[in-house]
């Protein structure tokens, strides 16, 4: 059960923007159909998916993240 659920990963989409900046989608991966059918018969919920954030940089390895709402 534990190795059906482990499938689910968070990845980031990054999007650069055309002022320097960048979108950072956080998204969780679609489970295939028998983790689906596991994840109902548990009767547990996924969580939502996290809002996008904008980074910008500051110098060449600093960032600064704002949530986009």
């Amino acid at each position: 059960m534990l190795e059906k659920l482990a499938e689910i990963k968070m990845i980031d989409v990054w999007i650069p923007t055309v002022d320097q900046r960048w979108l950072i989608l956080p998204r969780y991966t679609q489970p295939a159909l028998d983790t689906k059918l596991l994840i109902e018969k548990l009767k547990l919920q996924l969580p939502s998916q996290p809002p996008p954030r904008l980074v910008a940089q500051k110098q060449s390895y600093e960032i600064e993240v704002q949530t986009v709402r």
